[in-house]
């Protein structure tokens, strides 16, 4: 068992914008901080992802629909679904987030967008092995 207790104050105490804390062989659960005027970046997973909101507001690109986004919302992004989440607030969008199955490197730490993205395009940011579904 994983537990994590107060998980928002977690969240909100983290000045990474993704960490990961917990990989499973069906999902993962990282935390996320966003840096006023930031973003999470226009982005298409093969996984489905849920986005809990903890504090800050934000414009969400989902499938090309907008919305506003604020704290204590929930927003499920299918696979194969472009995204993107952008701060709009003065202060730190703070969220914790559930991908299913893993999306990231289960020890995962990246301070910024950039960082993330460059290891990504690398390919040192990959999903264990024993945490991909089989496509076939």
């Amino acid at each position: 068992m994983a537990h994590f207790p107060k998980i928002e104050s977690q969240a909100g105490e983290s000045q990474d914008f993704r960490r990961v804390l917990w990989t499973g062989e069906n999902s993962q659960l990282v935390i996320m901080t966003i840096p006023v005027d930031g973003e999470i970046g226009e982005e298409v997973h093969t996984v489905d992802q849920h986005l809990m909101f903890t504090s800050g507001t934000a414009k969400a690109i989902v499938a090309g629909e907008e919305k506003t986004i604020k704290e204590g919302d929930l927003v499920i992004v299918p696979a194969g679904t472009k995204h993107n989440f952008i701060n709009t607030a003065k202060t730190p969008l703070v969220l914790y987030t559930v991908y299913a199955p893993a999306e990231h490197a289960t020890t995962s730490v990246h301070k910024s967008l950039e960082e993330g993205e460059k290891l990504e395009e690398a390919g040192k940011d990959e999903p264990p092995a024993w945490a991909q579904k089989d496509a076939n």
